[in-house]
């Protein structure tokens, strides 16, 4: 069987994990390229021990490796500022491009949500790493009851944190937010992520908080087995993601004043609150960088569904 060879622009944390996760897990993808832009990165240092081909050069140093014509797929593992400038170069090329920045320049992704929507398109989204541990869960309970409001506080160990995720909070917050409306279906969505700064380092934590409309307890029961059975269609593909403890559902007291957080929709009656952990795989960093393993394992997961699909088609 041929394979579908992919580069990834980006040599720190997240694309080297991403990397060796096609080395050791893929069945439809190959690795063509690794590239950075610091000749003594880790990562770059790694892929050529590891028999991958590398430059320094950046995104004008993968165009002029021979490889480059071989290449199908490009992960951006870079930065929202980067990103834009490397869908500039590379669109022109005819090349698919899966976007692990939160630049949203393409169609927001969620493998367990909509990955069979946007397969033929040039520039995917993978959202942020809360994004992926959270919107499966909105998308879960507004499947089955309207949420006029939908909350998510991501928390990550400080040190899973790289430059490139700190250079891009505000766009995580923003990037993040729209996904919840546009992915998620909630009627208004709000972000925000934790850079926990604990020793030794805590794994990634989400919790999802979501105002829903239930006409009676069979919907409520309905919304447990939803969230319950979204948890697992993601586990499928990051087998450290889990449910904390049971899906929590209260009623929302007529005196509490929630209607300042959401506008043009009718007051919604329960709460809906979901504790989630993502633990990683530590194929690059230790096991407390969830949010790391979930941002990859996902950009791992639809690169592996187009590349199917475009077999599919040839």
């Amino acid at each position: 069987m041929n394979k579908c060879k992919v580069a990834i622009i980006g040599s720190g944390n997240i694309g080297t994990d991403l990397m060796i996760k096609v080395l050791r897990r893929s069945e439809h993808l190959e690795m063509g390229a690794m590239v950075g832009i610091d000749p003594a990165s880790d990562g770059l240092a790694r892929a050529a021990r590891l028999g991958v081909p590398t430059t320094a050069a950046g995104i004008d140093g993968l165009v002029e490796m021979p490889e480059f014509d071989d290449i199908e797929i490009v992960f951006d593992a870079t930065s929202a500022k980067a990103h834009v400038a490397n869908n500039a170069r590379l669109a022109p090329l005819g090349k698919r491009i899966i976007d692990l920045t939160p630049a949203a320049v393409g169609p927001y992704v969620v493998p367990a949500v909509n990955t069979d929507e946007h397969l033929d398109a040039p520039n995917v989204n993978m959202v942020t790493c809360g994004g992926q541990a959270t919107i499966p869960v909105v998308a879960a309970v507004s499947r089955v009851a309207p949420v006029a409001y939908a909350e998510i506080i991501a928390s990550i160990a400080s040190k899973s944190a790289g430059p490139g995720t700190r250079a891009n909070i505000d766009e995580f917050t923003e990037t993040t937010s729209e996904a919840i409306v546009s992915v998620g279906g909630a009627h208004r969505g709000k972000a925000i992520i934790i850079l926990n700064p604990a020793e030794p380092p805590l794994v990634m934590r989400d919790t999802v908080l979501c105002l829903a409309s239930a006409a009676d307890s069979a919907t409520l029961e309905d919304i447990r087995r939803s969230v319950e059975e979204m948890v697992a269609d993601v586990a499928a593909y990051v087998p450290g993601y889990q449910l904390k403890q049971q899906v929590q559902i209260t009623e929302i007291p007529t005196d509490q004043p929630v209607e300042t957080l959401f506008a043009d929709v009718p007051r919604p009656t329960h709460q809906v609150s979901v504790f989630l952990e993502v633990e990683g795989a530590a194929h690059y960093l230790p096991a407390y960088a969830g949010n790391l393993d979930i941002m990859t394992s996902a950009g791992l997961q639809i690169a592996e569904r187009i590349a199917r699909h475009n077999g599919a088609a040839r």
